[in-house]
Formats: C-alpha cells, sequence, structure tokens
C-alpha cells in the first residue's frame, strides 16, 4: 500500500481529535494521487442488481475461497487489517443468487427490502447515487472495517483484494490462529464477545477496535455462532452486530474452522 496515498486517505477523515467534523474534502492534487494508487475514488452510481451482477462474475471468475483466507491468515502478524474483511465479504456474499431487487420482498426486513440479500444478512439499497467508497475504504484500512454487512462494501472490499499482489503466510501467522482459537476455547459459559476481545488483546498485534472488527469478521463469517439470538446484549447495544449475543458456551464452529483454516490446522 502506497504510504502517501494511505496518509492522504487518512487525513480525509480523521485527526488526533477523531473524526473530522464539517463535511469530509480532499485537495484535488491529493486525491489525485490517492485515487492513482487505487486508495480513493469517485463517487459511485450503481444499482442493486449490478452490484449483485459483479459480485457474482467476482465469485465465479476471480475469488476463491483459498484467496480470502490466505488474505485473512497474512494480517494477523503483519497487522495489514485492510485484508481482513474480504473473509465475511466472500462469506456473506458467496451463495448470494443472481437476483434483482424487486424479484423477492422481504416479508420482516432485518436488512433489506430485498429478501434475497435480507436472508444472508446484507444491508442494500435498490440504487446507490453518487456513494463515497472513500469513507468505507477508509474504515477498511484503519480498522479491518466497520460496515462490514453492506452490500456495497462487500463489492469494494472483494474487487480491492482482486487487485492485491500474492500474499504468503508465515509460520507466526498460523501460531497465531491457534492462539485465537485457544482464546475463544478458554472463555467462560457466560462470557460475552466483549471478554473474547480482553482474551484477543496479547494474541495479535491489535488495539480494541481492530478486535471488534475481527470478531464482527468471525461472526459474519459463521466462526462465531450465537446458539440463542434472544440472549440480552451485553454493554452498549451498538457494541457489536454479528456476535451481539454470543457466549463463551457457544464457542466456534469446528464445521467453518475446519472449511476455511483446516490445512493451518494440522
Amino acid at each position: 500500500m502506497d504510504t502517501k496515498a494511505k496518509k492522504i486517505l487518512m487525513q480525509t477523515f480523521w485527526s488526533s481529535r477523531g473524526w473530522k467534523s464539517g463535511g469530509f474534502t480532499c485537495p484535488d492534487e491529493d486525491f489525485a494521487y490517492a485515487k492513482s494508487k487505487g486508495l480513493m475514488f469517485d463517487p459511485v452510481t450503481m444499482t442493486h442488481d449490478e452490484c449483485v451482477g459483479r459480485l457474482r462474475e467476482l465469485h465465479e471468475k476471480v475469488l476463491t475461497r483459498e484467496m480470502v483466507v490466505f488474505a485473512f491468515m497474512h494480517s494477523l502478524s503483519t497487522r495489514k487489517v485492510h485484508l481482513r474483511s474480504a473473509l465475511s465479504s466472500w462469506a456473506l456474499t458467496h451463495d448470494l443468487p443472481l437476483h434483482t431487487y424487486q424479484q423477492r420482498g422481504a416479508s420482516q426486513p432485518g436488512y433489506s427490502a430485498c429478501a434475497d440479500c435480507n436472508d444472508h444478512r446484507l444491508m442494500s439499497n435498490e440504487e446507490y447515487v453518487n456513494e463515497d467508497l472513500n469513507v468505507l475504504n477508509f474504515e477498511r484500512v484503519k480498522w479491518g472495517g466497520v460496515r462490514l454487512e453492506w452490500l456495497i462494501y462487500c463489492l469494494m472490499d472483494l474487487e480491492l483484494l482482486s487487485k492485491e499482489e500474492e500474499l504468503t503466510v508465515s509460520g507466526e501467522d498460523v501460531a497465531i490462529l491457534h492462539r485465537m482459537i485457544e482464546a475463544v476455547e478458554a472463555c467462560s459459559e457466560k462470557d460475552a464477545a466483549r471478554q473474547l476481545e480482553k482474551r484477543w488483546k496479547n494474541v495479535f498485534p491489535s488495539n480494541q477496535h481492530e478486535r471488534d472488527s475481527v470478531l464482527e469478521i468471525w461472526g459474519y463469517t459463521g466462526l462465531l455462532h450465537p446458539q440463542d439470538d434472544f440472549r440480552k446484549e451485553r454493554g452498549r447495544g451498538t457494541d457489536f452486530r454479528s456476535v451481539a449475543t454470543w457466549r463463551g458456551e457457544d464457542g466456534y464452529s469446528r464445521d467453518k474452522l475446519e472449511y476455511y483454516f483446516g490445512e493451518y490446522l494440522r
């Protein structure tokens, strides 16, 4: 990742005080540079149906499960957090059928009025007009993604991964994965996601926001699957989404762990 372009992206949205207020601006020259390096983009206008079509093309012709797993693994020791959410973006959209927004309406919309997106826990709009992908990519580069279940984010995320150079997985990456799994196993039955986040604190280089993102990624991927959706959420209701009702007694999905990381578990 180009260092100057990353700095431009960061400074557009973030300061020493946190999020910038009063609208996000970027000098034309800086924007042009970051755009040339693939880190900033012109506003996007496209339909839901075009998003779904491009996602199907990516899954069928470009990306594989091994590629997104490789990216996630590579990110663990290197702290290249922008590579992590492709795992959940791939999982959320891999089985999404080719469909139109109006084809089937959701009877009980929780994520989208489109039933197919809603069934796959994807937040989608019928149309995206002048959509700002830059703020989504900022969140991806800074923390590993925030709006992970947005259809437009998943598309951007997977498009960007498809342009990455070949990645390697080190012995340290594999060791970190094993320690992450051991931390899940060490949780008490009533521990919530926040307690697991704290157990991960010294397992891989990260801050709390980055670990929160990994928790959500593991939730959307099905690695951490709450067995009871009606449990009371712990802490602020906005802390987590995919793992809001996860507890230590749920552990992890052995099937999903084998599906994604089987070769690293031997």
